[in-house]
């Protein structure tokens, strides 16, 4: 018995320091922001536009902060419980793949822009939080401004939602996508965002090549 009680005692313990270990959202948001601007400003092949090694960044540094199955529920609204297992997953992955499009095309047209990350109060047992974002363009009066909408999971803090400017990407997509479905199904839907994400991929081979 009282080795039970150590061995439970001992975990507790591991789960409490790594508990502990978890980054806060705004630390979280604003070191993954510094640390792409960084790598973007020293390297000539990503301001370019070198897709491969822009969308390798994106996959390191970006994609690991979202929760893409949460987006995609969100976006699909009433309809994610009509989809099966296997639809869910395909819908999953081709929502990631817009997000990536829409990173990418944000890389390419960087312009020494800075970012800014507000302070952020939230209590200890929150497990919700927005991180807010202000990014500044040279020569352009009013920053834009960005909202991370995050959520704390057991692998740290996940981004579910992007607000640019007041307008929520999951709220935009749930428009488009339940009008998609009405129109021609879940099924439809899939289709279409396959089709478009394999256009913007192809378009992007053909411009790199062009290079």
């Amino acid at each position: 018995m009282n080795v039970l009680l150590k061995v439970v005692a001992g975990l507790l313990c591991v789960v409490g320091v790594a508990r502990a270990d978890v980054t806060a959202p705004d630390v979280l948001i604003r070191s993954t922001a510094q640390e792409i601007i960084s790598i973007v400003k020293q390297d000539a092949d990503i301001k370019a536009g070198n897709q491969k090694k822009i969308l390798a960044l994106v996959d390191a540094k970006i994609l690991p902060n979202f929760d893409f199955a949460r987006m995609t529920q969100l976006a699909m609204g009433k309809h994610w419980r009509e989809a099966s297992a296997e639809q869910k997953q395909v819908l999953v992955t081709e929502f990631r793949n817009m997000l990536v499009r829409t990173y990418t095309k944000a890389f390419t047209s960087y312009r020494d822009q800075t970012v800014e990350v507000l302070p952020l109060k939230m209590a200890a047992e929150d497990n919700e939080a927005t991180v807010k974002m202000r990014v500044v363009k040279s020569g352009t009066p009013q920053p834009t401004t960005v909202d991370y909408r995050m959520k704390k999971k057991t692998d740290g803090w996940k981004v579910f939602d992007v607000i640019i400017e007041g307008v929520s990407m999951v709220t935009s997509y749930r428009g488009t996508f339940d009008t998609q479905v009405s129109q021609s199904g879940i099924e439809g839907l899939i289709k279409t965002l396959q089709d478009m994400n394999a256009k913007a991929s192809n378009t992007s081979l053909r411009k790199a090549d062009a290079k």
